[in-house]
């Protein structure tokens, strides 16, 4: 299945650090977009999602940034809001 990714970050110190990271695990920008990415799936809706939680979370912290909000959406599934909590550090889900 095909995953979309829209990110919105704010202060985000180093970009290129921040794409290099998607890249390699296997995300990849959208051509003419700023920071909508795409990529594929072959794993259950619930891992798809731990597993973008957790590598825009490393790409995050590798290049530094203020406050972010994501949102994606696997196949024809939108899926929920997050919004990167640093007292918690990690995403937290948020009405959209």
């Amino acid at each position: 299945m095909k995953v979309v990714l829209i990110v919105e970050v704010e202060g985000l110190k180093d970009q290129v650090v921040f794409e290099k990271h998607l890249k390699k695990e296997g995300i990849t920008p959208i051509e003419g977009e700023t920071f909508a990415y795409e990529g594929d799936t072959t794993t259950h809706m619930f891992s798809t999602r731990t597993f973008i939680l957790e590598v825009v979370t490393k790409g995050l912290k590798k290049s530094g940034f203020e406050s972010c909000k994501i949102i994606f959406q696997v196949g024809e599934n939108p899926m929920e809001a997050y919004l990167f909590d640093h007292e918690n550090d990690t995403f937290e889900q948020v009405a959209v």
